[in-house]
């Protein structure tokens, strides 16, 4: 009898528990968001997010970038060398596939952790750039080309965020990307192409001027030829994400 009444109220609690569960509302499974931090540097993006179950979620993301200047590029180039770029203009887009923990109260609420899957595409509009070739007459001269081309990365991450209902309806969603960084392999080619017929002392100048570009998280080779230049992009992708999305959830 005793052993009776001491379960009584723990197949209560159990069943209280169990409710506690199933009270979140099933109508309301799905998150449409846009990163609104992204639009600074021209990105329009959506993502769909699906909870799976209490605790897993999957989340699908697009963006796109408008072709305009190259964001924080004084960041990476010196004064010096950014001139050497006139005109240059990039455009990109990306596709993200991220699986979400919830360690928090769940169904798409609390805290998270997500591994991910990015896939970026960048590419350039025809802009000019030019070097100063030191000819053995003691004078310098401005040697002008036309550049252009693209390179696509593919990436696997990280990211550490948090998701809020604002609203009693819990309908107003916002996502706080707290922090993020991917890492992979990246590929491309960048043409340069010159006027004049360089002799193979301008094509080592050409060369070496490229090189010592430096552009992080990059790896390329550069070829020289007597039309210009090619850029080889065959090496290490690495990014980093954070941001702060606001959603409609239904």
């Amino acid at each position: 009898m005793k052993k009776l009444l001491l379960s009584i109220p723990i197949f209560l609690l159990s069943e209280a528990g169990a409710q506690e569960l199933q009270a979140a509302p099933s109508d309301k499974m799905n998150i449409v968001k846009t990163n609104v931090t992204a639009y600074a540097f021209r990105n329009i993006n959506l993502s769909y997010e699906r909870a799976i179950t209490q605790w897993f979620s999957l989340n699908i993301g697009f963006g796109t970038m408008t072709e305009g200047k190259v964001p924080f590029i004084n960041a990476f180039l010196k004064d010096e060398d950014e001139k050497r770029f006139q005109n240059l203009r990039v455009k990109a887009t990306n596709f993200t596939i991220e699986p979400r923990f919830y360690i928090g109260k769940g169904y798409g609420r609390g805290f998270y952790f997500a591994p991910y899957y990015r896939y970026s595409d960048v590419s350039s509009n025809t802009f000019d750039f030019y070097y100063d070739y030191d000819a053995v007459d003691g004078n310098t001269y401005q040697i002008p080309l036309k550049g252009q081309g693209s390179t696509s990365g593919n990436s696997g991450g990280l990211m550490v965020g948090v998701q809020f209902f604002l609203t009693r309806s819990q309908n107003l969603v916002l996502d706080f990307w707290i922090a993020g960084a991917h890492y992979g392999s990246g590929k491309g080619d960048f043409t340069m192409t010159s006027d004049y017929v360089l002799t193979p002392e301008m094509q080592a100048q050409l060369k070496k001027e490229i090189e010592n570009l430096d552009i992080p998280f990059v790896d390329y080779t550069v070829e020289t030829n007597a039309n210009g230049a090619k850029v080889k992009v065959d090496g290490p992708w690495a990014g980093f994400r954070s941001g702060l999305s606001i959603g409609y959830r239904f």
